[in-house]
């Protein structure tokens, strides 16, 4: 995929500027960065699969350092699914996640995306309800534990 800029913004921590991107280049080491400050217990990984098989992704840069990312995955059909938006701790409460999401859902949307699905923690509820979701029941099966 090619990337894009899709916008910069001033308003993000003084005189840096954020610059939102379309499917950036990333190397795993700006991704293992990023992920291992956001989430403990993070352990490094490729995600070259992973973005091979992605719908899109965005990416949030500050002096060119990447803070934040969304990846989109789907069925190529009408229903995708938002993984791993992740905001850099320093960052967080900036509205730049607000913004991930907000570049994502039209782009997925050109895709022919009708139905974007998200799995969050209750603690993030207010933040996706922002981001426009509405809260619905789903199931979860844990393959590590087993099938029926």
């Amino acid at each position: 995929m090619e990337a894009a800029i899709l916008a910069t913004d001033r308003r993000f921590s003084g005189a840096s500027v954020a610059a939102f991107e379309l499917c950036p280049k990333l190397t795993d080491e700006a991704l293992n960065d990023l992920f291992s400050e956001s989430w403990p217990g993070h352990q490094s990984r490729s995600f070259a699969p992973v973005l091979s098989q992605s719908l899109l992704w965005v990416g949030a840069f500050l002096d060119r350092r990447l803070v934040g990312f969304v990846n989109v995955a789907g069925d190529r059909g009408i229903h995708t699914f938002i993984l791993d938006t992740t905001v850099h701790p320093d960052h967080r409460r900036t509205g730049l996640g607000l913004r991930l999401l907000g570049f994502a859902a039209p782009e997925a949307k050109a895709r022919g995306a009708q139905w974007p699905h998200v799995d969050y923690e209750r603690l993030l509820e207010g933040f996706y309800a922002g981001c426009g979701f509405s809260p619905t029941s789903a199931g979860l099966m844990n393959l590590s534990q087993g099938t029926v």
